[in-house]
């Protein structure tokens, strides 16, 4: 078949690897313009950009949908199918409507669960332990189009964003696949209505989101750190200047008296740092941290020449 693609970043990327694979004829791609990337802020294509290019594959780059100028290049040539895979723009009814059977989108979710631009990290964050990978035929909604397949995947107890989102894509490039060798076969998928009921919104991640709340409970503290790795990092703040987490683990709390942020202990195991506002609530043990201007490091290494008495304090949210 003829399947136009739009996607952006790795996880798009893989999906366009498997449907080049599968041998489907690919009259062009749609993806991002190039942004600016590292120190020196040069413009760097994106992961789906940089496949399409490698395979001879025509590449659209519009900032934007909105206009007829942004999408006559694209509308000028016919596919059957367009698929969309964390392209990043909207897509308005004219190109709904372009491909003979219509666009289907690969979203990172057992839909209606965690709609949204975010929704890996947002089922971490929440403590889920099953999401999926959705094939949605796409209407004009936010992720509320009918959908075509939905494979589930487990998240594990010490699940990362990171770890979660390639397990993710591999799934999403294998679902798409099967979806298009029915849609060739037998010239139509069944779509069901998605349910009334259970719709979460994924929003957005913004950097404050990542900064830790130490009013929170260890477990809650413990699953944002994984739910913002590798992006955008869960932080905190200490003597005035931002401290990565990358790493952290819940551990029993024995006090009832220290303040949240309070560092408990700081040892060569990790740095105990005192969560919530009961002792229930735990403490949360720092094991790989990343100062302001720094690498990542182990505790220990972190700790090396630095003198971080029990007592003192990481800042809460209302401090900064």
């Amino acid at each position: 078949m003829r399947v136009g693609f739009a996607g952006t970043p790795e996880f798009a990327a893989h999906a366009l690897q498997a449907i080049l694979d599968a041998g489907h004829i690919l009259p062009l791609v749609l993806t991002q313009p190039d942004r600016p990337h590292g120190r020196g802020l040069r413009l760097e294509a994106s992961a789906v950009k940089k496949l399409a290019v490698a395979h001879g594959v025509t590449v659209l780059q519009p900032a934007s949908l909105k206009r007829p100028s942004d999408r006559e290049g694209a509308l000028a040539i016919p596919v059957d199918v367009l698929v969309v895979a964390a392209y990043g723009l909207v897509l308005p009814p004219e190109v709904l409507a372009w491909p003979r059977y219509g666009c289907l989108n690969i979203h990172a979710s057992k839909l209606p669960r965690w709609r949204g631009a975010a929704p890996i990290q947002r089922a971490i964050e929440a403590g889920d332990t099953l999401t999926g990978v959705t094939i949605m035929q796409m209407d004009a909604g936010l992720d509320t189009g009918p959908t075509v397949e939905i494979v589930e995947v487990a998240i594990d107890s010490r699940e990362t964003a990171g770890s979660l989102h390639d397990k993710l894509a591999v799934a999403g490039a294998s679902a798409i696949v099967a979806a298009l060798a029915r849609l060739a076969r037998e010239g139509q998928l069944t779509a069901t209505p998605q349910p009334q009921s259970g719709a979460t919104y994924a929003s957005k991640i913004q950097g404050a989101d990542a900064l830790l709340d130490w009013t929170q409970s260890a477990q809650t503290l413990d699953r944002r750190v994984r739910a913002f790795d590798p992006v955008p990092g869960a932080f905190t703040r200490y003597l005035g200047r931002d401290l990565k987490v990358w790493e952290a683990r819940t551990v029993d709390r024995q006090d009832d008296a220290s303040p949240p942020g309070t560092i408990l202990a700081s040892t060569a195991d990790g740095i105990d740092v005192a969560c919530g506002l009961r002792a229930s609530d735990g403490a949360l043990r720092l094991t790989v941290v990343q100062p302001a201007g720094g690498r990542r490091m182990g505790a220990a290494a972190f700790l090396a020449g630095r003198s971080i008495e029990p007592g003192t304090r990481f800042a809460v949210a209302t401090d900064r």
